[in-house]
C-alpha cells in the first residue's frame, strides 16, 4: 500500500471509457474531480453520470490524461505547463512517445506514465464504471528523473482504485504490451477478416473457439491505428517472428503426412506451453484444472440456481464461462475447478438434478 494519500482535487482530461471510469472511482472515494474533454458535450455527459464537475479547476493535485493516444504527448506537455504544481499521469497504451516528449522538460519530475490493463467492448462516458480497475494490472511507468513523491502519488491512485501497480520503464512496457495485447489484437482481426466473405452455412458451424479468437476484433479501428503506429517497432518484431512460424506451418501442410507431423509438433507443443505461462487466478502460477459441463436453460433464475448449487457443493470455481447452443434455448456452462474436485462437483450437481458431465 502506498503511503501517499489520494488527492482532494483532480482533473481528468478525456472522458471516454477509461477517463470516466477513473473519475467515477475517484469521486466515489471523496476526491473532487474536474472533467475536461476536447468535446465539451462529452464532459457534460460524464458529469451527468456522476463522474465529477465541468467547473474550471485552478490547482489540481493530480491530472490524469485519458485522451486518444495520438494527442497524449502534446496534451501532457500542455498540462504540465498549465499546472506547475500538479503530478501528471496518463493512461495511454504505449509509453515511449510520451516519455520522449517529456524528457528534458521542466515538468519531467512531475510526470509518471500509467497504463491500466482494463477495458470493455463498449466506449464513451456512459460505459464508465468505478469498478473497472478492480484486480487489474496497472503499469506505473516512471523515468529516472521522476520525483519519488510523484511516483508514490500515482501508485496511491492505482491502489485506491483496487488495481495492482506494476512498476516498469517505457521500453519494457511497450515490449510487454506488444506481446500480450497488440499482436493478439492483430491476429484476432486477421482471423475475423476471413469471415467477411464466408458462406452463412459455414458460419453456422462456429463454436466457442472462433468466438474466443475473434472477440477483441470489434474494437474501434481509429484507436487501434494510433496504437499500432505508436508501437510499430515491437509489434513488427513479434509479427516477423510469427511469420516465420506461419511459413513453417505452410511448408508442413504442403508436405503432409509424417513430414507434417514432424514439423508441426514443435509448433503445437510450443503453443500449449505458452498457454501454461499465462498467469492464473490472482496472478498465481496457472494450476492444472478440469472442466465440468452443465447445460442451463436460457431463462431468468436458471444460472443463479446453478451457482447456488455449486456453492452448496463446497467446490471453489476457478473460472466460468457460458456458451449458448445453436438452435436451442440452452447455454452450456463450463465450470473450471481444481482437477481433484471435478468428480465431486459433477456428482454433487447430478444429485441436485443438473445434467452435469465432464
Amino acid at each position: 500500500m502506498s503511503s501517499a494519500a489520494l488527492p482532494q482535487r483532480a482533473l481528468v482530461v478525456g472522458c471516454g471509457l477509461i477517463g470516466t471510469s477513473i473519475a467515477l472511482a475517484l469521486t466515489a472515494r471523496g476526491c473532487r474531480v474536474h472533467l475536461r474533454d476536447a468535446d465539451p458535450s462529452v464532459a457534460e455527459v460524464a458529469a451527468s453520470v456522476g463522474a465529477g464537475t465541468v467547473d474550471p479547476v485552478e490547482d489540481p493535485e493530480l491530472v490524469v490524461v485519458a485522451t486518444p493516444p495520438s494527442v497524449v504527448p502534446d496534451t501532457v506537455l500542455a498540462l504540465l505547463a498549465e499546472f506547475p504544481d500538479a503530478v501528471v499521469t496518463d493512461v495511454a497504451s504505449v509509453k515511449r512517445p510520451v516519455a520522449a516528449a517529456v524528457a528534458g522538460t521542466p515538468g519531467e519530475r512531475r510526470f509518471v506514465g500509467g497504463h491500466p490493463m482494463a477495458g470493455t467492448e463498449r466506449s464513451g462516458p456512459t460505459a464508465g464504471s468505478a469498478l473497472l480497475f478492480e484486480g487489474r494490472p496497472w503499469a506505473v511507468v516512471a523515468s529516472s528523473q521522476s520525483d519519488e513523491t510523484a511516483v508514490e502519488s500515482v501508485r496511491a491512485l492505482v491502489v485506491a482504485l483496487d488495481a495492482v501497480p506494476l512498476v516498469m520503464d517505457a521500453e519494457e512496457h511497450d515490449a510487454a504490451v506488444a506481446l500480450v495485447s497488440h499482436v493478439p489484437h492483430v491476429i484476432s482481426v486477421l482471423t475475423a477478416g476471413l469471415l467477411v466473405g464466408a458462406p452463412r452455412d459455414h458460419l453456422d458451424l462456429a463454436g466457442p473457439g472462433l468466438r474466443d479468437v475473434t472477440r477483441i476484433a470489434g474494437s474501434p479501428t481509429g484507436m487501434w491505428l494510433q496504437i499500432l503506429d505508436s508501437n510499430a517497432g515491437p509489434v513488427r518484431e513479434l509479427l516477423a517472428a510469427l511469420r516465420l512460424d506461419l511459413d513453417r506451418v505452410l511448408d508442413a501442410l504442403d508436405d503432409g503426412g509424417e513430414v507434417l507431423a514432424g514439423r508441426l509438433s514443435d509448433v503445437l507443443d510450443a503453443g500449449r506451453a505458452g498457454t501454461r505461462r499465462i498467469p492464473g487466478k490472482h496472478g498465481e502460477e496457472r494450476a492444472e484444472g478440469a472442466l465440468v459441463l452443465v447445460p442451463v436453460a436460457d431463462r431468468p433464475g436458471a444460472l443463479s440456481a446453478l451457482m447456488a448449487d455449486i456453492g452448496e457443493s463446497g467446490v471453489n470455481i476457478e473460472d466460468f464461462r457460458i456458451n449458448h447452443e445453436y438452435g436451442r434455448p440452452v447455454g452450456l456452462a463450463q465450470i473450471e475447478v481444481a482437477a481433484d474436485r471435478a468428480d465431486h462437483l459433477t456428482s454433487s450437481l447430478t444429485e441436485r438434478g443438473w445434467p452435469a458431465y465432464r
